[in-house]
């Protein structure tokens, strides 16, 4: 049987998208509300988010310095920041061909290199993750289509469980136990977020 192929740019350009919209919302004073997202406030988490888009746009170009993945300062308007970081990686990744191309990604250790599809399909399911810490942190909704989320729980599945969730600076803390039906709630709850946060 031939299966489908997944066009993670296209889903990773609405898991962004989505991000900016709800970044797009945010106050001065929301920057200093927790997230879901560990210790980080939301100024916190959209510096990370920033940096992380920074980085992928670069691994997708061929650059491999560390340096690009140092978090970034995000100045007087960390929105507008945030929200060009986003642009920038969109643009990036609708490159002709970059899913064809080998992203070297620092973060999973020192020479980590993956296909282009597989790098994007990484960063797709990060922003869906991210788009809820952010929804939550502004206590906004947030929806994904069907075929979205069925291909996030599809990337969600492969991220390895157990002891090494709970090892330092590990992308995702441990799977939490869940029962619902929702399925972005199941989603987070395996990428290691209470779905009922702050609660």
């Amino acid at each position: 049987m031939h299966m489908p192929i997944v066009d993670y740019v296209v889903l990773d350009a609405e898991a962004v998208r989505t991000s900016i919209e709800l970044v797009s919302t945010a106050t001065d004073a929301d920057l200093s509300k927790p997230t879901p997202c560990r210790a980080w406030t939301l100024y916190g988490l959209l510096a990370h988010m920033a940096t992380q888009h920074y980085g992928f746009a670069a691994a997708s170009r061929g650059e491999s310095d560390p340096a690009i993945w140092k978090l970034l300062d995000l100045g007087d308007n960390p929105v507008k920041a945030y929200t060009e970081s986003a642009e920038h990686v969109l643009e990036a990744f609708a490159e002709p061909g970059v899913t064809d191309r080998t992203f070297a990604l620092h973060e999973f250790g020192p020479n980590a290199a993956f296909p282009g599809a597989q790098a994007i399909s990484f960063h797709f399911i990060d922003y869906i993750v991210h788009s809820w810490d952010v929804a939550k942190s502004l206590g906004k909704p947030i929806t994904f289509t069907p075929a979205t989320l069925e291909a996030a729980h599809s990337v969600a599945q492969v991220v390895p469980t157990g002891d090494v969730r709970r090892a330092p600076g590990t992308a995702f803390a441990a799977d939490i136990p869940w029962s619902g039906d929702n399925p972005l709630d199941q989603i987070v709850a395996y990428l290691g977020r209470n779905p009922t946060w702050p609660n």
